[in-house]
């Protein structure tokens, strides 16, 4: 692999919208409301199972309120991974919002009560967002992406939920699992961003995967290591990987060492596995010193 860019995977939600972001066509009045848009690998590449996965989400209601497990949970029961993740606001309607654990420490037998009486959504800590906004929802985070939102999801690459409470929708709920994953208390931020260079900022380090937000004109070449694969996903402007342009609405997954040119103008975030931030940027100038 160099640079491939990943395919959408357009999924309908009843809690989804019409009116979407630069990048996406909006969907017909008369047409199903669009949910999701998950960036996949084509059918036809070797790598199967990577670490990431890239999602936009567009919500007009409430999602479920849900857990994820972590990795020794999830591989207790088979799965490669556990689910953390990480959201990117893009756009907010006024008093959004995203519930990221609960007003107050609570037990597992009291979440349990609550979330088959519906009290979980009076417990849970609805914080409000906006635009530029950057949240870290690690493994085990009681949570629910509100209405209203526009955002980018970086998350570990499982398809592993359990659902809490979901408003009366018919759809399974998976109390057992969910409540036996869950540290019901209060959400604590771990991730403290910070400026790593001019116009690069870590946004999320110290956990199973880190996001940079980058900001400034490039052209040279970078390396990630000791992880080789990185996910380049332009929020706006456009630059250039492996000789292919990049803009908004699309996710590239590349390779250590492509070259890489971002133009005045560029925000983009950049992801990949790891714990530490570790991508370097090479220009030309320093490599004819190397």
């Amino acid at each position: 692999m160099s640079v491939v860019r990943l395919v959408r995977k357009c999924v309908e939600k009843p809690w989804g919208r019409h009116l979407l972001w630069p990048g996406f066509d909006d969907v017909p009045a008369d047409g199903a409301p669009l949910g999701e848009v998950w960036f996949e690998l084509p059918r036809s590449f070797g790598l199967d199972d990577p670490e990431i996965l890239i999602k936009y989400l567009f919500t007009s209601e409430r999602l479920s309120i849900q857990v994820h497990p972590d990795d020794a949970d999830a591989q207790s029961r088979g799965k490669r991974r556990g689910k953390s993740e990480a959201w990117q606001i893009l756009w907010a309607e006024p008093g959004a919002t995203i519930g990221l654990g609960m007003r107050r420490s609570i037990d597992r037998a009291e979440l349990r009560a609550a979330a088959e009486d519906g009290s979980i959504t009076e417990l849970l800590d609805w914080k409000p967002v906006q635009a530029g906004d950057f949240l870290y929802s690690p493994a085990g985070t009681v949570h629910a992406i509100g209405a209203g939102l526009i955002l980018i999801e970086i998350q570990q690459n499982v398809d592993l939920t359990y659902r809490l409470y979901d408003y009366g929708r018919p759809r399974e709920l998976h109390l057992d699992d969910g409540v036996a994953v869950a540290q019901p208390g209060r959400y604590a931020q771990t991730n403290e961003s910070y400026e790593l260079a001019p116009g690069r900022q870590v946004k999320n380090a110290g956990a199973q995967f880190v996001v940079e937000r980058w900001s400034a004109p490039f052209a040279g070449s970078f390396v990630v290591s000791p992880r080789r694969m990185a996910w380049l996903i332009p929020i706006g402007g456009t630059g250039c990987v492996g000789g292919e342009a990049i803009y908004g609405g699309n996710v590239w997954l590349v390779d250590a060492g492509e070259k890489l040119t971002l133009e005045p103008g560029i925000d983009m975030l950049v992801a990949y596995p790891g714990s530490e931030a570790d991508v370097t940027l090479v220009t030309p100038e320093a490599n004819a010193r190397l």
